[in-house]
C-alpha cells in the first residue's frame, strides 16, 4: 500500500497547480475537448449530418453539458501528458472516461439511441429515459470534476511505503 506524500511544504490550489501545466497540455487540453464535441456532437446530430438523424430536438441544455463535458474532458485527459518534471498521477483515470462516456447518454436522442430503444422500447425511451437524461449529465460532469480534481491535486505527490 501506498500513501500520497507532499512533495511541498505548502499545498497549491487547484488552480495554481493548473497554472504550472506547460504549453503542450494546454494544447493538447483544446485538442481532445474539440475531438470530444464531435465525437459525442455527430452521432447524437446535436451537428447536423446526413450520417444521423435526431427525430426529437435537442434539448435546451444539450449544448451546454456537451461544452462542460469537453472541457473537463480535455482537462483531466492532458492530466496523462507526462511532465518533465514529475511522474503521472494514477487516480482518477476510470472516473473520467465514465464520465464522458455518460454524457453521451446525456445529450442524445432518447428515441434514436439504439441500446435504449432495445432496452426500452419507443414508449419507454420517451417515458422513462428522456426524464433521466438530465441526471445523467450532471453524474457525467460531476464525474469529470471529480476526476480532474484528483488528478490535478495528485501531481505534486509520490507514492511512498504505507
Amino acid at each position: 500500500m501506498t500513501l500520497p506524500v507532499q512533495l511541498q511544504s505548502d499545498p497549491r490550489t487547484f488552480t495554481a497547480e493548473l497554472a504550472t501545466w506547460p504549453a503542450r497540455r494546454w494544447f493538447f487540453a483544446v485538442g481532445t475537448a474539440a475531438a470530444t464535441v464531435l465525437v459525442v456532437a455527430i452521432p447524437t446530430a446535436l451537428i447536423p449530418n446526413p450520417v444521423f438523424g435526431r427525430e426529437i430536438p435537442p434539448t435546451a441544455w444539450a449544448w451546454p453539458v456537451l461544452i462542460v463535458t469537453s472541457v473537463l474532458a480535455g482537462l483531466v485527459a492532458a492530466t496523462y501528458v507526462a511532465r518533465k518534471d514529475a511522474a503521472d498521477a494514477e487516480r482518477g483515470g476510470k472516473l473520467g472516461a465514465a464520465g464522458a462516456f455518460v454524457s453521451f447518454f446525456a445529450v442524445g436522442c432518447p428515441v434514436c439511441n439504439k441500446l435504449v430503444l432495445i432496452a426500452l422500447g419507443y414508449t419507454g425511451a420517451l417515458q422513462y429515459f428522456a426524464p433521466v437524461q438530465p441526471f445523467l449529465a450532471g453524474a457525467s460532469v460531476l464525474m469529470l470534476a471529480v476526476a480532474l480534481v484528483l488528478r490535478v491535486r495528485r501531481e505534486r505527490t509520490c507514492p511512498l511505503p504505507a
